[in-house]
């Protein structure tokens, strides 16, 4: 046959997708047509008019919805750059941590990635603000003299001063993320070959040089494609700040469509500025990837 059939179903498949797609945009629009809510961005030059308890960047009720957008979004930025890099070291240490020598260390390492896996990151969000943080005393604690100190107020640390929401918020995305990453850090590691270990350790090499110097390095290409994973849903994942009462582009975008009324705008700019963050940091862990493997198959 000159057209196969399975081209022939693709062929009528896309049709059909597309002619489905185009049906739900027509009864989109007659519907917005009808009820004089026509897709518009003029509101975004009005006065947001509320306040926010928390901004990166200056900010007062009389700014624009989309300075106050802006400012959610750089709250947003805040919580998942410090995010990835202490999920990743948490991730790290508790990954190789499971193949110690030390029997305590692994019994600690396999039981937080057990547990933490086992519980909804929403109630761990929870659980931090209301009960670790909350509960607090007015009394600032000092841990570390005066370096840290903690409080129901917030945090201190080294002279700057962090809010409970923005605390809780990241202790518990930190530590839900890092335990994802140690059970890929794991798996990366188990990929590389036992005579990797064996060889090294007939040279005398410790192993905990021997792990960064060597077995690390190899099992870094099986560990990023799933870093890069765990990466995405951290910053899917810090949405839930809205639940901490952490002004992120979330829970900003909610009370702007709550206040104006323009839901499907309000969304489709979320769903925009969600997207171009996601394929930034995958353009960014497939550039590192490409990088590693280029080193590892060099030699």
């Amino acid at each position: 046959m000159f057209f196969s059939k399975k081209l022939i179903l693709q062929f009528f498949s896309t049709i059909f997708i597309t002619l489905v797609f185009f049906i739900l945009l027509n009864n989109l629009i007659i519907n917005l047509f009808r009820t004089d809510m026509m897709f518009d961005l003029g509101w975004l030059n009005q006065p947001s008019g509320f306040a926010l308890s928390e901004n990166s960047l200056p900010y007062n009720p009389t700014n624009s919805y989309l300075w106050t957008l802006l400012v959610g979004l750089s709250n947003s930025l805040k919580v998942i750059f410090f995010g990835l890099i202490l999920s990743t070291i948490i991730g790290v240490i508790a990954g190789a941590s499971r193949f110690s020598s030390n029997k305590l260390i692994r019994i600690l390492s396999s039981y937080y990635v057990i547990v933490i896996r086992q519980i909804p990151l929403l109630l761990q969000l929870l659980f931090w603000y209301f009960v670790a943080f909350l509960n607090l005393s007015n009394t600032p604690l000092s841990i570390l003299g005066n370096i840290l100190t903690i409080s129901n107020q917030g945090v201190r640390l080294l002279g700057i001063d962090i809010s409970v929401e923005f605390s809780a918020l990241l202790i518990g995305l930190t530590i839900f993320t890092g335990a994802s990453i140690a059970e890929v850090v794991r798996g990366g590691i188990n990929s590389v070959s036992i005579g990797q270990w064996e060889a090294f350790r007939s040279l005398g090499i410790k192993d905990s040089l021997g792990m960064k110097r060597i077995v690390i390095p190899q099992a870094l290409p099986a560990i990023l494609p799933g870093l890069t994973s765990q990466y995405l849903n951290l910053a899917k994942n810090s949405t839930l700040a809205i639940a901490v009462g952490y002004p992120d582009i979330y829970a900003i975008s909610d009370t702007t469509i709550t206040q104006t009324g323009r839901a499907i705008e309000g969304f489709t700019i979320l769903l925009i500025i969600f997207l171009i963050l996601n394929l930034i940091i995958s353009f960014a862990m497939e550039v590192l990837n490409k990088i590693i493997l280029s080193k590892v198959y060099k030699y």
